[in-house]
């Protein structure tokens, strides 16, 4: 079934264009809704240089990539792999 497409994004985005945008481009509502609300903080261009916060994911132990996608809220965490749980934390 094909998801209908709403109204919009909402009161809390705080850049819809952007927001709607990065649907159309396949980004899930709550990334979206993350970078256009980083980019009306700052401006889009700075959100695409900021980045380097969290390291990179291969440095990581399994433990702190599980740790990582408890805290985005990724199901099925348990039974993936490193390399799974790298690949679903770049798609979320």
């Amino acid at each position: 079934m094909a998801e209908k497409k709403s109204d919009g994004p909402g009161p809390s985005v705080k850049d819809p264009e952007l927001y709607e945008a990065l649907r159309d481009d396949g980004a899930s509502k709550e990334k979206a809704a993350r970078i256009a609300n980083a980019a009306a903080k700052s401006s889009r261009s700075e959100v695409g240089r900021k980045g380097g916060e969290s390291g990179d994911y291969e440095d990581m132990t399994k433990d702190e990539l599980m740790d990582r996608a408890r805290t985005v809220g990724i199901d099925g965490r348990s039974t993936m792999t490193k390399d799974e749980l790298i690949h679903a934390l770049r798609e979320h």
